[in-house]
């Protein structure tokens, strides 16, 4: 029996605003992330066409970051304290978003990004039967902007792939991203009753085996390996993300990421894009 829908943001019980919190904060601060992260590859594609690809996917991905803290915002939360002038430590990204692309390998960026997308398209998926309508509200434009997302990863792991060099740098990227790519699917602590009161219904749990059938598939198709299911448990790196813990390169990137705010002795962010409520 589906869940009932949850009310406006002010009439949440204390179970549910936490939840609601709890969910927000793993889809905004994962978006924010990573769109930086894409931002390293802005010039050094190797077309101008991936330059300009890469620059737009990061693009698309700090506004899906902003629709998600603008949600976060209705609970009385300002700009500065959800993204500056929070501690590195209570970001809830999971720690794929965070790992510094190895220098001058397309295939890294475009592993991480396929890795990514699919995880995404698959929890946007179960978001779209979201009991807080707030959410729901905003899931069809991030899937139509998603799509192109992962078809742009496709595309270029199939290029990548058509000679045994590429194919052999697409693996190596598999094989050191692929620990990472699983805290995706690490919960947070309210992961039980994010999905009881049906603000995803479908569990992490599920959303990995469907991601693991379809990135497996996939990439088998290219002549690329992936751990076998049964290993995955233990290959889920320590430091998830999801529950606070981090890697050392989360602390660099988050103090390039602060340092002009910081610098200029800020109080307070200016907006840089309109509240999709406000348009």
């Amino acid at each position: 029996m589906p869940a009932e829908a949850l009310g406006a943001p002010g009439d949440l019980s204390e179970r549910e605003r936490e939840a609601v919190e709890a969910l927000l904060y793993q889809l905004a601060d994962d978006e924010f992330v990573v769109a930086d992260r894409y931002t390293d590859w802005q010039c050094q594609g190797p077309t101008l066409e991936a330059d300009i690809a890469i620059a737009n996917i990061a693009q698309d991905e700090l506004g899906h970051a902003r629709l998600w803290y603008d949600l976060l915002e209705d609970f009385g939360y300002e700009e500065s304290e959800l993204i500056w002038e929070r501690p590195a430590d209570d970001f809830r990204h999971a720690t794929l978003c965070e790992q510094q692309f190895d220098s001058g390998d397309w295939a890294d960026a475009v592993v991480r990004s396929y890795l990514y997308d699919v995880a995404e398209f698959l929890q946007l998926e179960a978001l779209a039967d979201t009991t807080y309508p707030r959410i729901a509200d905003r899931i069809e434009k991030v899937q139509g902007e998603e799509h192109y997302h992962r078809e742009h990863a496709q595309n270029w792991l199939e290029r990548l792939c058509e000679d045994s060099d590429g194919t052999q740098r697409v693996q190596q990227a598999v094989d050191d991203l692929y620990p990472y790519a699983l805290t995706l699917f690490e919960g947070t602590g309210k992961e039980a009753d994010i999905v009881d009161l049906g603000l995803r219904p479908t569990p992490l749990s599920q959303l990995r085996a469907e991601w693991y059938d379809i990135t497996g598939a996939f990439l088998d198709g290219l002549g690329v390996s992936v751990p076998e299911e049964s290993e995955l448990d233990d290959l889920v790196v320590e430091q998830t993300g999801r529950d606070g813990s981090h890697t050392e390169d989360w602390q660099r990137q988050y103090n390039e990421l602060t340092y002009t705010y910081r610098m200029l002795d800020r109080t307070e962010a200016r907006r840089l894009m309109v509240d999709p409520d406000e348009a």
